[in-house]
Parts: structure tokens; sequence; C-alpha cells
């Protein structure tokens, strides 16, 4: 099977789509040219908070956009689907609900992220 044709391919594409026209919302969001600091401080501290709302989804829409980029250059590689820790093939049910895994269960629950 050429990589193009990897059935996962598709999806991954299909959200990593999805999750740059989020990640473009939240930074025009972030860059306040519709919504600038009101004059009134009640009302920018609610706006600072919301700013720390639209940085933490930026941050994960970054991350998950990275893992989607690695999953498609681990199905050019070949290794798609493998654990990068046991080399054994991850559960198809893991990689349907996260399909940039790149741990099998078992090795993902022994691994603690620093």
């Amino acid at each position: 099977m050429k990589t193009t044709d990897h059935p996962a391919r598709a999806g991954l594409l299909q959200r990593r789509a999805a999750l740059r026209v989020r990640l473009a919302t939240v930074e025009l969001d972030m860059s306040r040219d519709a919504d600038p600091l009101s004059p009134d401080f009640a009302e920018q501290a609610v706006q600072r908070e919301n700013d720390q709302v639209l940085e933490s989804l930026r941050l994960g829409i970054r991350s998950e956009l990275d893992g989607i980029d690695r999953a498609l250059a681990r199905i050019d590689a070949g290794q798609y689907g493998r654990c990068i820790e046991c080399g054994q093939p991850i559960e198809p049910q893991r990689l349907m609900l996260i399909p940039e895994a790149i741990r099998c269960a078992g090795c993902a629950s022994n691994h603690v992220t620093p």
C-alpha cells in the first residue's frame, strides 16, 4: 500500500484542516482587531481572563496539530500504528480515538510525561 493510500491519512488531513481553521479563528480573537480592550477596569479583567482561555485553546490546538503532523510523517515512513516503545501494533480502537497515538495502551499507561 502506498503511504498516500493509508486509511488514516484522509482523516488526519481532514482533522488538520479543521484545526487550522479553528487556530486562525482563535488567533484572530486574540489579536483584538474586533474587540479592543475596554476602558472599564472590570470589563478589562473579564477580557484578560478570556485572553487566558484563548491562549490555552491556542496551545492545545498547536499541540494537536503537531501530533497530526508527526502521525503523517510516521505514515510516510511506514511506522504508523506501531508503538514507539515496544514496537507492537497500537490497538485499532485506540487509533480511532487518538489517530496521532504513538504508544499502545499498555505503554501509554506506563509512560510518565514530565
